[in-house]
C-alpha cells in the first residue's frame, strides 16, 4: 500500500481507500475478533515514537467489553513495536519461528537521508540500502513461513507526511470498530482506573488520619496491618492498605517498627510524630 494523500481515505470505492482497505487487512488477518497482535516495524529512525503512538490508538479504540447491541464481546488489537532495525535483533526471530499470534506492519521510507547525509558502508551501498534490504528480507522471510504482513510506503518523512499517516490510521481504526460493531470514541476502561486512583488516594488519606491519630494517643504503640484496616473500616481492603503502608515507609512518611514488607502480617508500622492540627483540623 503506497499512500500518498489523506485526501484519498474520502474515496468511496474501497478499492481506492487506504483507510479501508487497512481496516479490513486488520479483519481478515485477526478473525475479527483480536486474535492476533499487530507488529508495527517503521524502518526509518525518526518514526521511532509512532508505534507507540499506534499502541495508544488502536488499543484505546477497539479494547472495548461490549459492541454496540450490548453484547459482550471483549473486542480488541495488541499493538507492539520499536523501530525496524532494533527489532532486527529483538524479536524478529520469535515471529518468523516461534507461535504464530501475530500480523506485521512494516512502514517503508522510500526517501533516504540527503545526498552526503547517507554514507556508503561500503562500495555503493549506503546505510539506507541496509535499511531497505533488512526490510525487504525480513518481509520475505517471514512470508517464507506463512507469516502475514501490511506495508504501508510513504516517500518521505515531512511533517505532512506524518500527519497524513496518523490520518490513515485514525480513519482504519473508525472503520474497523464499524466493522466489529463497536464504538472507538469511549473509554469506560480508561476512567475506570480514573476512578479506582481516586479510590486509593482516598483511602490513603484515611490510613495517614489513623497512624496520625495513634501516634498522638500512644506514641511508643505501633498498630498491625489488621489494626489500621480495622480502623480505617476497610477490612476488606487490607492489602491495598499494605501497599500503601509500604509505600508511606519507602518515602519516610510512616515508620515500620517491626517486621518487614516481605511478610506483611509482620508489620508494625508507626505514623511518625504527632500532627495535632491534622487530629483537631
Amino acid at each position: 500500500m503506497i499512500f500518498q494523500s489523506d485526501l484519498k481515505l474520502n474515496s468511496m470505492r474501497l478499492r481506492n481507500n487506504p483507510a479501508a482497505l487497512l481496516a479490513l487487512c486488520w479483519y481478515w488477518a485477526s478473525d475479527g475478533v483480536g486474535s492476533k497482535d499487530m507488529v508495527v516495524l517503521p524502518y526509518k529512525d525518526s518514526l521511532l515514537l509512532f508505534s507507540r503512538y499506534l499502541q495508544q490508538l488502536v488499543m484505546e479504540s477497539i479494547g472495548k467489553e461490549f459492541d454496540l447491541d450490548g453484547n459482550r464481546v471483549n473486542q480488541g488489537l495488541t499493538v507492539y513495536g520499536n523501530k525496524g532495525s532494533t527489532d532486527q535483533h529483538a524479536y524478529i526471530q520469535q515471529l518468523r519461528d516461534g507461535v504464530h499470534n501475530f500480523f506485521a506492519t512494516f512502514i517503508e521510507v522510500l526517501r533516504d537521508r540527503p545526498p552526503g547525509h547517507d554514507w556508503e558502508l561500503e562500495p555503493g551501498v549506503t546505510c539506507g540500502d541496509y535499511l531497505f534490504g533488512m526490510l525487504q528480507g525480513t518481509r520475505s522471510a517471514l512470508y517464507s513461513n506463512d507469516r502475514e504482513s501490511i506495508t504501508v510506503t510513504v516517500e518521505e518523512v515531512t511533517p505532512r507526511s506524518v500527519g497524513a499517516l496518523i490520518a490513515l490510521y485514525e480513519r482504519a481504526v473508525g472503520i474497523y470498530a464499524s466493522l466489529v460493531n463497536i464504538n472507538a470514541y469511549h473509554q469506560p476502561g480508561v476512567e475506570a482506573g480514573k476512578k479506582a486512583a481516586g479510590e486509593v488516594l482516598a483511602l490513603q488519606k484515611r490510613v495517614l488520619a489513623v497512624l496520625n491519630e495513634a501516634s498522638c494517643k500512644d506514641p511508643v504503640e505501633p498498630l498491625t496491618l489488621e489494626e489500621v484496616a480495622d480502623r480505617c473500616h476497610a477490612t476488606e481492603d487490607i492489602e491495598m492498605i499494605y501497599k500503601i503502608i509500604a509505600h508511606m515507609a519507602a518515602n519516610d512518611r510512616a515508620i515500620i517498627a517491626e517486621g518487614n514488607c516481605g511478610s506483611p502480617r509482620s508489620i508494625k508500622v508507626f505514623g511518625g510524630e504527632c500532627n495535632v492540627d491534622a487530629l483537631y483540623g
